[in-house]
């Protein structure tokens, strides 16, 4: 190869000589004074000359130059076109093996940055585009060198909790096999709960919303303030897809129903006092930490024994935050006005008037809870007579004429101390107050409780 390439240089090197010579003499012929001397000599041999000869030497000398002219700039472009391929390297296919690594590593570099899925983020992003803007920032160590995917992508918070699952929406899909009605739990106004287990072993709850609340704020609103607490009195997010037209909520799974299945018998047994007790005890941890101890203050908004669910060890879980609302800020804010949410029969009648949400709306909706839960009876029976079917009335009326054991629920089938009981219910009453101002908060509830249990202890030991 390199012999072959020397050969042609020389070749080009002699060629491009030979037309530079030949250009500087006819150069020099022509703008030489021994030029114009040649030229005066021709024009008076010209004139000796008969025409037909005259003619022919014209058109040889002609011919002669216009070939010389042709031929200077042929052999120049020849000798270019030699040289070229010596003077420069082959370039290296883009076929080749090297250069398809090379392609292929620069097409994932840029697709790093182009395609979310591709981009690192927290655990609980499910990725499945939405056509929602984003409401929760992808964290990012550093967001200068990690540009935002764009808003189309709605992404999770970054929560790191023991039991988190990481799932897409074909996974839940699976999981639930396709969403079947024998895995279904639940369901209420925002949506359809069902059961899954993954491969694991692992149950979970899956809320699917329903297609009506694609885009409401009811979603947004649970999976936000789910994020921020943890509880064990509080049912634990463990992470959520929204895709397109799916919005999906996914919880720890509590095996053993709602304390409303519980009430009405339709379980394996009937809960008794001590048990109702440590139930309400519960709700009211939960409660509290969400107005006093979680990060932000968090109002329920819809609490009710169907939002309340009991594992097998009967330990009871505040569950449902769709309709739950941050509180009003720290300083000179009392309240926050908002539309009335809520659940007939649990809402706070002052709440319904103003328009003003405070965490006294939960407690109210929680006094009528409490007495829910020593009666079995629902807030709201239509099927009774008139003077029993608001239950809070009809418990007042019972409880200012002494007559407190006719309100336990009957299905306890069980003597519980009568002064034990006309504390409870004077504690559900205060919580029940028509007026906020009158109502104790729940840590002072849950205290009072607390002291109940152990005083209710104590009467059983002796």
């Amino acid at each position: 190869m390199g012999s072959h390439c020397t050969l042609k240089i020389l070749i080009c090197i002699i060629c491009v000589s030979f037309c530079i010579q030949w250009l500087q003499v006819f150069a020099v012929d022509v703008s030489s004074g021994a030029g114009r001397k040649l030229l005066r000599d021709e024009i008076k041999e010209e004139e000796a000359t008969p025409p037909a000869a005259h003619l022919q030497k014209d058109q040889n000398g002609y011919h002669y130059s216009k070939l010389m002219a042709m031929a200077a700039p042929g052999v120049l472009i020849l000798g270019c076109v030699l040289m070229w391929p010596c003077c420069n390297p082959k370039k290296k296919d883009i076929h080749s093996a090297d250069s398809h690594r090379d392609l292929t590593a620069m097409d994932l570099s840029s697709s790093f940055e182009a395609n979310p899925e591709n981009v690192t983020a927290s655990p609980w992003r499910h990725a499945p585009p939405s056509p929602s803007p984003s409401r929760f920032p992808p964290s990012s160590p550093n967001p200068s060198r990690h540009p935002l995917p764009s808003p189309r992508y709605a992404m999770s918070p970054r929560l790191d909790r023991f039991g988190s699952v990481h799932l897409n929406f074909s996974q839940i899909v699976k999981a639930t096999h396709s969403f079947s009605s024998s895995f279904k739990i639940g369901e209420g106004g925002f949506g359809t709960v069902y059961k899954a287990q993954l491969p694991g072993g692992q149950w979970i709850a899956v809320k699917r919303a329903k297609k009506e609340h694609f885009d409401s704020a009811e979603f947004n609103s649970e999976v936000e303030i789910l994020s921020k607490i943890e509880h064990r009195c509080l049912v634990r997010l463990l992470g959520y897809v929204d895709k397109g037209n799916e919005r999906l909520i996914v919880t720890e799974y509590v095996s053993n129903g709602t304390l409303r299945e519980h009430l009405d018998g339709v379980r394996d047994r009937i809960l008794d006092f001590k048990q109702r007790l440590e139930v309400a005890i519960d709700i009211a941890h939960g409660l509290a930490y969400l107005h006093l101890y979680s990060e932000k203050q968090i109002i329920h908004r819809d609490v009710k024994s169907s939002n309340i669910l009991l594992n097998e060890n009967l330990k009871a879980k505040v569950a449902d935050f769709g309709f739950a609302r941050v509180g009003p800020a720290e300083g000179e804010q009392t309240h926050i006005s908002t539309k009335v949410k809520g659940t007939v029969g649990y809402l706070d009648p002052e709440y319904m008037k103003t328009y003003q949400l405070t965490p006294k709306s939960d407690v109210y909706s929680y006094g009528v809870l409490l007495i829910e839960i020593l009666t079995g009876r629902r807030p709201v029976e239509p099927k009774r007579p008139i003077e029993e079917r608001v239950t809070i009335r009809w418990a007042f009326f019972n409880y200012n004429e002494g007559d407190v054991l006719r309100l336990v629920d009957p299905l306890m089938n069980e003597r519980v101390d009568v002064e034990i009981l006309k504390k409870i219910f004077c504690l559900a009453f205060q919580c029940a107050a028509p007026g906020k101002a009158d109502r104790p908060d729940m840590k002072s509830v849950g205290e009072q409780l607390w002291a109940m249990r152990m005083e209710y202890q104590r009467s059983r030991r002796g």
